[in-house]
């Protein structure tokens, strides 16, 4: 069996001077807060036109209130999206 080739030169290491330094800063506060308020308050909007068939939250907009449930939630999933 042949036998491996041994390395010449030693491995590259950049200078420590030149290693970009990469600062790991918090996460917004409020962004968790609010991602699950809009979660909470779409749930609770649906579960409250179901147990009141349909008289509240608004009852002019009929079914569309499932609608507007969802678009809460739907919008906790866009505000996770800045959560880091």
């Amino acid at each position: 069996m042949p036998k491996s080739r041994i390395r010449k030169k030693a491995d590259f290491t950049p200078p420590p001077e030149k290693q970009a330094r990469v600062k790991l800063g918090s996460s917004r506060n409020w962004i968790a807060p609010l991602m699950l308020a809009l979660f909470l308050i779409g749930l609770a909007w649906i579960v409250v036109f179901y147990v009141t068939t349909g008289d509240f939250p608004i009852k002019a907009w009929g079914n569309w209130n499932i609608v507007a449930g969802f678009g809460f939630i739907a919008g906790g999933f866009v505000v996770s999206t800045q959560w880091k």
